[in-house]
């Protein structure tokens, strides 16, 4: 996964503008217009590293004549104390730029060593690991990224990349058989269909309807492998609910195909990383 130019400067951009809507009071009256400096991103704590180019971007937009260089690259590990980039160029550009860039990195590289420690987990495992929609408003794409950059796979992007018949879509619809019949009228036939469950009733449902792919909700161990045994390949298997770096080796040993994990996104603290200026 490549993150484009296009879809990085809007967000930037809008980091930019709401950290100095009005310009920055204390750079503009201190540092001298053709002041220069160079500084270094430092990690503070183990991590994996996600987020440069946008970092990078952070100090183009500022001032084109900024130099970044990183050390590493987006999905590498880095230990407490190593030296992970270094900016050089306008003094002011850099000190501008210093929390929006640092900001972005620590989130995406916080994601990327949240999800690569899930992954670790299940690794030798016929197993995939993936995000879910739980994702910050205007970052998702970033946040998704940032999982990919630890090793998992992404879920879909949005409402309108794939199908996925919920507990409120079946609710709403008067059952399984009906959401799907109706889905499947409308839908190109390029369109893989997914039908969340929370029981052996409605696996045998959403098996008859043909789904595609069958999420089981926040069942045991031993319901998802009565599941996957009588789902018995004629679907991919999703696990999804409450799975935590505790409990997903046991999971991927009933035999499901994909795991999805909300908390990759929505629960990853920041990954201490400083910016110090030679």
């Amino acid at each position: 996964m490549k993150l484009s130019k296009l879809y990085i400067h809007e967000i930037v951009m809008n980091a930019l503008k709401e950290d100095m809507p009005l310009g920055d009071i204390t750079t503009d009256n201190i540092i001298p217009e053709d002041d220069s400096s160079k500084a270094e991103f430092l990690a503070k704590q183990d991590a994996v590293i996600a987020g440069l180019d946008v970092a990078k971007y952070v100090f183009e937009v500022l001032d084109s004549s900024v130099r970044f260089k990183a050390f590493v690259k987006d999905g590498d590990k880095v230990s407490k104390g190593d030296i992970i980039a270094e900016v050089s160029g306008s003094t002011r550009a850099l000190l501008k730029g210093e929390r929006t860039a640092l900001n972005f990195m620590q989130r995406l590289s916080a994601i990327a060593t949240m999800t690569n420690r899930y992954v670790n987990k299940v690794q030798g495992l016929s197993v995939k690991v993936t995000d879910t929609r739980k994702t910050t408003p205007g970052l998702r794409l970033l946040e998704k990224y940032a999982v990919s950059a630890g090793g998992g796979a992404n879920h879909r992007f949005s409402l309108s990349d794939g199908v996925l018949i919920k507990d409120n879509h079946i609710a709403a619809a008067g059952g399984i058989k009906n959401a799907v019949e109706r889905v499947r009228k409308s839908i190109p036939h390029t369109v893989k269909i997914e039908v969340e469950v929370e029981s052996m009733e409605e696996v045998r449902e959403a098996l008859e309807c043909k789904a595609d792919i069958i999420m089981l909700d926040n069942m045991s161990n031993e319901q998802m492998t009565e599941a996957v045994k009588f789902i018995d390949k004629r679907a991919l298997v999703e696990a999804s609910g409450n799975i935590s770096e505790e409990t997903i080796y046991n999971v991927a040993l009933t035999g499901v195909d994909i795991i999805s994990i909300g908390k990759l996104t929505h629960s990853a603290n920041s990954i201490d990383i400083s910016m110090n200026i030679e």
